[in-house]
């Protein structure tokens, strides 16, 4: 059967069609985007303007004629952190349905890391062990550890590479200031879950997932996405740590002349940076490997789960 997935980011509107049965792997068949950047069309009160919301209704109406046309059987539509967070979050909801038709599941931050971990314990399968994943998304990073397909511990924390750009990088370039203020606002914050990821036993295998991990990984070497999903692709911590000066001292414009960095995302690798350089810090990572399946692969095997083969 034809399944479609569409996933209302902070950044991106993205719906995936994949063509899965029961006990079978979902192969990708169709793929279409927007990046709205939904989280920065907010007003003070931290509401989605009405703007927003319009271009969102849109947008979503637009998938949703797309995943007809590509026949698609079923579609599974759901929101993360910028609706989950905005303060009018009901009001967009119920706009959306009204104008579309479409329900659209709000994920609660840990269910995304709980999603995110399925999808990459399929991927790697049993003997990949122990697994810590990470996934930077626009507006929340996940944190998952565990050993078997549900993790043991499930942390969402406010720490989205746009959400962080938005809020605290002003400048472009930011300022040295800008820089260290961000810095110890996340690492502070990572810092409070370190013990509880640390008490569930040391990761076998530390796992990345998410468009900012990709493209992080690229700029640091790994091969590009011409070269297929199978090939193997890593992030080591200190290309990391040698990266984040080198982004801190580039405007937007010079960012987005990087391998595989999009002009949509150049703005906030930056600050994606500097989480992932604290996240490899703090949980002492020293490599990880990139996963090309996340949240989206992630609900998809949660449904296809529930059928009968």
């Amino acid at each position: 059967m034809r399944l479609g997935v569409l996933d209302v980011g902070s950044n991106t509107v993205h719906l995936l069609l994949l063509d899965a049965h029961a006990g079978a792997h979902p192969i990708p068949a169709f793929s279409h985007k927007v990046e709205l950047h939904l989280s920065q069309l907010t007003d003070e009160q931290g509401a989605i303007v009405p703007s927003g919301i319009e271009r969102l209704c849109y947008v979503v109406a637009h998938a949703l004629r797309v995943a007809e046309d590509k026949g698609a059987e079923e579609m599974l539509a759901f929101a993360t952190s910028a609706v989950r967070e905005a303060a009018n979050g009901d009001e967009v909801l119920a706009k959306v349905r009204e104008e579309t038709g479409v329900e659209l599941e709000v994920l609660p931050g840990p269910d995304e890391a709980k999603l995110t971990f399925l999808a990459v314990r399929r991927w790697f399968g049993w003997s990949a062990g122990r697994l810590l994943v990470l996934d930077i998304g626009g507006g929340s990073l996940e944190i998952a550890v565990g050993l078997d397909e549900l993790p043991d511990v499930m942390e969402s924390l406010p720490l989205g590479a746009s959400r962080l750009t938005h809020d605290r990088l002003k400048g472009d370039p930011p300022g040295p200031e800008e820089l260290r203020e961000l810095r110890r606002y996340v690492r502070h914050e990572i810092a409070k879950g370190v013990s509880r990821v640390a008490r569930v036993g040391r990761p076998d295998r530390v796992v990345i997932t998410s468009k900012t991990f990709r493209q992080l990984a690229r700029i640091a070497g790994a091969a590009p996405s011409a070269q297929g999903l199978y090939a193997p692709r890593s992030l080591r911590a200190r290309d990391l740590t040698e990266w984040v000066p080198r982004l801190a001292q580039m405007s937007t414009a010079q960012r987005a002349g990087l391998p595989g960095v999009s002009e949509g995302r150049a703005a906030q690798l930056l600050a994606g940076a500097v989480v992932a350089d604290a996240a490899f810090d703090l949980f002492n990572v020293e490599v990880a490997d990139l996963c090309p399946w996340a949240l989206r692969e992630g609900v998809i095997l949660r449904r296809l789960d529930t059928l009968v083969s």
